[in-house]
């Protein structure tokens, strides 16, 4: 190479890289550090309330009314970053799903939403402190779902409760998982894995033909989203079912010997057997009266031993899928 070409190469290599020192570095993702809470909504707010407090145990640390008279907003405090949310069902109709959202905790909600949009997600202009003094907006996942994004400040209200609303009548102190339905699996996970960064860690299925689930656990954390696949759109009762909490217990026996001993709230369904689930985790589920499922769940296999993962084929849900 002449002395000309080397300097010519030389000058057009500077250049490239003084460019590429110019242009602003791409969104990095904030941190995911767990599932904050599932929104539910409730037909009648007073047995929903004898369920999650009354016979679960759990308290509520605060509510707040909800606009025009439209009722008040509950929360039933898990732990001091976990929650359930009950919104007045007069806002839904009859028939429509009961689960409203769920929610991730991030460390820098505004930087999500800058990182969010970077990756095609559609989201608000700003990122604005909700009533309780968290900074929270909402996106939609491909299958439709509402995920909330949430940051806790330390003088929003979930800060304030810090400590308290925790009572030994408490079934549980750890919300595990939320169930969401999903549509088409490869759409949920670019979103969920791809942009996002939750990580797959086991999938089963009912029938050894047809995935049934997906288990996402959260980048910085452990908790994690269920994608529960569907090819028929759900009925309602089953839908109910199918978006779900669950609930971590070391014995579910002892979980469900406890609760014996507790009240029903009229209307509800009698609660499922004791199981070992596919996932070769023992189990029981109760639902409130609106029948939403809560999952009473072991964290270890009742063995000790892994379950494989399926390789079933994932199902396509006639539910039409959205681009985030």
């Amino acid at each position: 190479m002449s002395v000309r070409r080397a300097l010519t190469a030389l000058v057009l290599a500077t250049s490239a890289l003084q460019l590429a020192a110019q242009e602003p570095a791409a969104p990095k993702r904030p941190r995911i550090t767990g599932v904050s809470h599932a929104a539910f909504y409730v037909s009648d707010m007073a047995k929903a309330r004898a369920f999650y407090e009354g016979f679960l145990g759990f308290a509520s640390p605060f509510s707040i009314p909800r606009p025009k008279g439209g009722g008040e907003l509950v929360w039933i405090k898990i732990n001091d970053r976990q929650s359930v949310e009950l919104f007045p069902g007069a806002e839904v109709a009859s028939d429509a799903p009961r689960l409203y959202h769920v929610a991730l905790e991030v460390d820098d909600a505004e930087a999500m939403r800058v990182y969010l949009r970077s990756r095609g997600v559609t989201v608000p202009d700003s990122t604005p402190v909700g009533r309780i003094g968290n900074r929270n907006y909402f996106v939609r996942d491909p299958s439709g779902n509402i995920v909330e994004i949430v940051q806790y400040l330390p003088d929003g209200f979930t800060a304030r409760e810090r400590g308290r609303f925790m009572p030994e009548t408490r079934i549980s102190t750890h919300l595990m998982h939320v169930g969401v339905i999903i549509a088409q699996l490869d759409s949920a996970m670019r979103f969920y894995r791809d942009i996002l960064g939750l990580a797959e860690f086991w999938r089963g299925s009912a029938d050894d033909r047809t995935l049934s689930w997906v288990n996402m656990r959260v980048p910085e954390g452990q908790d994690y989203i269920e994608f529960m696949l569907y090819d028929k759109y759900p009925t309602q009762d089953r839908m109910h079912s199918m978006e779900h909490i669950c609930l971590e217990v070391s014995s579910v026996a002892g979980a469900q010997s406890i609760l014996s001993e507790r009240t029903l709230p009229g209307g509800s369904k009698s609660p499922s057997a004791v199981r070992v689930g596919i996932n070769g985790k023992r189990q029981i589920n109760y639902f409130d009266p609106d029948g939403t499922r809560v999952e009473i769940m072991e964290p270890v296999t009742d063995d000790g031993r892994p379950r494989p993962s399926s390789n079933a084929p994932a199902p396509v849900g006639q539910r039409q899928s959205s681009t985030p």
